[in-house]
């Protein structure tokens, strides 16, 4: 099991956290076997879009899904033509879903703003869980803390902001997707520069509030031209496994569609593109619910399995109104020949 690093107030974490920028690396996952992730199952949609009217009546987006109290519990952002918000479904399967209703909204008069609280991360700590948001215009990325998965508290400030002037996340700091190795908290988020380049990059946290950015960020950059990620890469999901780091990352296209890469590591900075690793529905079938967008993926891995759930559409827009709903495929580890 993993070793959680410990949570603690934000007085403490400022007085005596670490400096804004630093040098890095996860820590070693140990000796390295030599395997490859094929699809081995892919589900209808599991979590659709709510009625008309309904807070997640336009899209469905954006699942974080953790096991909580013997449930699956899966925060995931629904949007209703005008506000995304963050909403709570459980599972005793992972793949029959009942919805609870909208558990974050956002709040115009903070640094919020009125358009989003959502695109977050879900992690299970102690008797409690944390969520780490996207919110704000420009993005920053604020943290929630729940005792029950339903009401949740707000810290007052982001806990992650956008980079200095001419930096890679200038423009954005957005879709964090937090893990724990060692003593620490790892986030991967994307970061936008004034170019409008969408990159992910790396910080860490001992208490889940102060962070530190890896001086060396981005650690995953667009493609070149014609590749699957030119316009950017994002929305990354993070896992350990047979001695390597794995990411799964959105790759958006010249045309708006989305799919989900996959890259490997040995210390979760430099990163190896695999290419494409799940495309989705075929374009040319007009009935596939997820034919032009797949994005957003999260994962739990257990032994050789990874089970990813993720947000499909089947529209080529680059932000929302895209159809959005969830569904799932799995990953099986194989020996590479």
């Amino acid at each position: 099991m993993r070793h959680s690093p410990p949570l603690v107030t934000l007085a403490f974490a400022t007085l005596f956290g670490c400096g804004r920028y630093a040098d890095f690396t996860l820590p070693a996952p140990g000796p390295a076997e030599d395997i490859i992730y094929k699809v081995s199952a892919v589900s209808p949609p599991l979590v659709g879009r709510g009625a008309p009217g309904a807070w997640d009546s336009s899209d469905v987006l954006n699942p974080s899904v953790v096991v909580w109290r013997g449930f699956y519990l899966n925060l995931y952002s629904g949007f209703d033509g005008r506000t995304w918000r963050t909403g709570a479904a459980i599972s005793p399967d992972g793949e029959r879903w009942e919805k609870l209703g909208p558990v974050l909204a956002p709040d115009p008069a903070s640094w919020e703003g009125d358009y989003i609280a959502a695109n977050g991360s879900a992690f299970q700590f102690g008797h409690g869980l944390l969520y780490w948001y996207q919110a704000g215009r420009p993005p920053r990325i604020g943290l929630a803390e729940s005792d029950d998965g339903r009401t949740w508290r707000k810290r007052d400030a982001p806990v992650m902001g956008t980079g200095p002037r001419g930096s890679w996340d200038e423009r954005a700091a957005a879709d964090p997707y937090v893990a724990a190795f060692g003593d620490f908290f790892y986030m991967y988020y994307l970061g936008q520069d004034r170019a409008n380049r969408q990159m992910i990059g790396l910080a860490r946290s001992r208490d889940g509030v102060a962070w530190t950015k890896l001086r060396a960020s981005p650690v995953l950059e667009p493609g070149g031209p014609g590749e699957f990620d030119e316009r950017g890469a994002g929305e990354p999901a993070v896992w350990a496994a047979s001695g390597w780091y794995w990411m799964l990352y959105t790759g958006r296209d010249s045309g708006e569609r989305r799919r989900i890469g996959l890259a490997k590591s040995r210390d979760g900075v430099s990163w190896a593109k695999l290419g494409v690793i799940f495309a989705g529905g075929n374009p040319e079938n007009r009935n596939a619910w997820n034919r032009e967008v797949v994005c957003d993926p999260t994962v739990l891995h257990q032994g050789r399995e990874v089970r990813v759930w993720y947000g499909g559409g089947d529209v080529a827009r680059p932000d929302e109104r895209i159809d959005g709903q969830i569904g799932m495929f799995t990953l099986m580890a194989e020996p590479a020949r």
